[in-house]
């Protein structure tokens, strides 16, 4: 967890990048990022020098070589540990005209994060600024994960309070929930074809570490979580870069975070190689058939993204694998053939096992679509025997464009720390949504249609058309009504009649 002082450090290096002409949040991270990354090529040499001392043998591939750059600087001076020290104008001139194209220069060594710097461009605009950076970096311990984790975290969260590219954003707290409900384990395969800042990928990583910790014990477990668990696709450079960076700092050595645009190139080499999906991928927009890859349209033809997106899931999933994923409400009773191919496959080929209303504002200030969480398992033979509803009300935050807390700290999210009762529950569903999912199969097939969860038996769905509105199927209570009888309303009437009478009297006679 992140201190006070260093929020306070963050937000004024924002300000700072803001009063200094860049006024892009994802410019700003991503140079941060830069600057992270070749923090860590320095400690990664330190430990190799330190290695090569224990061992009394060189260096097989120094980060740092000996010699120096084309402009005839060490790449000994490149590294961190020895341009933090210089002065702020030599600091700018040696990250500027050095460091950076050196960071070019590394995309050859197949690493994860070395891939997304052969683009690397530097534009922070002053060495005032570019001081205040490095030492606020170097004042945060990066060997907590921790505490560097969180602080990436808080930079990201820096792009929903500016109000842009929330597109990348997904609520965490609804992440987590996706994530707590999906529960994956340490021989998981794990993907978000929509990666964005990797949120998705992230908070898998830390579940997984957190309750398969054993894991770390066992090399071959170890191996595939570092190498194998995690992958993530975008078509967006700087996206590949924080989530690449996102998740080192999150202590996963090297996902394959890779460029793709996952509508257009053909799926034939990733079809049935993931356990779990888990995605909230781009909505409410459409490609050209041209430009989409066939082996998903020949499954339903759409242009719909949203649509396209489920097809691909079912492609890249493993028969048995589950998937958790949002889509727009449209996704749900859209009357067209493509909608309802969609929903019929999940239903009828596959085994749709919940969808989660959420509340209306959940992606404020971004979009005030609605929107659901669809959890499913491939099997490509059924198995759907009832579908879960739960009716999200409230996330623990505003639904306005603000999206303000409405809970104390330890009583927001999916596992509250503190006391959480009734009262609680009316502005925070999560933990309730996490308790009554583990019972999807028992006591909440006893509920009845009026409560905010119950199931729903499949042959109801196809009754229906497959529509999964959660509407079509809820029952609203309706109070009862008291009937009187006509005399005695009319007797009421005539009553009524005499007294407005005498009170105009009354008042007549009051005015003279």
């Amino acid at each position: 967890m992140i201190t006070g002082e260093l929020k306070s450090k963050v937000d004024r290096i924002w300000d700072s990048f803001w009063s200094g002409g860049i006024s892009n949040p994802l410019e700003v991270i991503e140079q941060i990022t830069y600057l992270l990354f070749i923090r860590r090529l320095d400690d990664l040499h330190t430990l190799a020098l330190n290695k090569s001392a224990r061992t009394g043998t060189p260096i097989e591939r120094p980060i740092f070589p000996s010699g120096a750059d084309n402009n005839g600087k060490p790449y000994e001076e490149l590294r961190w540990s020895r341009f933090k020290n210089t002065s702020a104008p030599e600091m700018f001139q040696t990250v500027g005209e050095h460091v950076f194209p050196f960071l070019r220069t590394l995309g050859g060594d197949g690493s994860t994060y070395s891939t997304h710097m052969k683009d690397a461009r530097f534009t922070i605009p002053n060495a005032a600024l570019l001081s205040r950076v490095v030492d606020m970096l170097d004042s945060v311990p990066m060997d907590d994960r921790d505490t560097k984790g969180d602080l990436y975290e808080y930079l990201l969260s820096k792009i929903a309070t500016a109000g842009h590219n929330g597109q990348f954003r997904t609520p965490r707290h609804i992440i987590r929930l996706m994530v707590e409900m999906v529960a994956p384990g340490p021989d998981d395969t794990i993907c978000d074809p929509a990666c964005g800042s990797a949120g998705f990928l992230m908070e898998a990583s830390e579940y997984v570490r957190r309750e398969h910790d054993y894991l770390f014990h066992e090399p071959k477990r170890n191996e595939h979580f570092h190498h194998e668990m995690f992958h993530g696709f975008d078509f967006d450079s700087t996206m590949l870069r924080v989530g690449s960076m996102n998740m080192l700092l999150h202590g996963v050595e090297s996902p394959v975070i890779e460029y793709r645009d996952s509508l257009a190139q053909s799926v034939a080499d990733e079809a049935e190689k993931y356990s779990v999906i888990l995605a909230n991928p781009p909505f409410a927009g459409s490609i050209d058939y041209d430009s989409t890859a066939k082996d998903l349209t020949q499954v339903v033809k759409t242009k719909k993204t949203e649509l396209l997106f489920l097809i691909l899931f079912l492609r890249l999933l493993k028969p048995g694998g589950q998937a958790a994923v949002i889509v727009p409400d449209g996704v749900l009773f859209g009357s067209s053939k493509a909608h309802k191919e969609i929903r019929r496959m999940l239903v009828d080929d596959h085994k749709l096992d919940a969808v989660v209303k959420l509340p209306g504002g959940v992606f404020k200030p971004y979009t005030g679509v609605s929107a659901a969480i669809l959890f499913f398992n491939k099997t490509s033979s059924g198995g759907t025997d009832n579908v879960w509803f739960y009716e999200m009300t409230a996330d623990g935050w505003s639904l306005d464009d603000k999206r303000s807390p409405l809970l104390p700290e330890d009583k927001l999210g999916v596992r509250p720390s503190a006391d959480f009762g009734e009262a609680d529950h009316a502005k925070n569903n999560l933990p309730d949504v996490l308790a009554r999912w583990s019972q999807r199969n028992d006591d909440e097939l006893k509920r009845t249609r009026t409560e905010q969860s119950f199931c729903v038996p499949k042959d109801d769905v196809v009754a229906q058309d497959y529509d999964l509105s959660l509407n079509r199927y809820k029952e609203i209570v309706h109070n009862e009504i008291e009937h009187r009888a006509p005399l005695e309303i009319l007797v009421d009437l005539e009553r009524l009649e005499s007294e407005i009478q005498q009170g105009m009297a009354d008042l007549k006679a009051l005015l003279g």
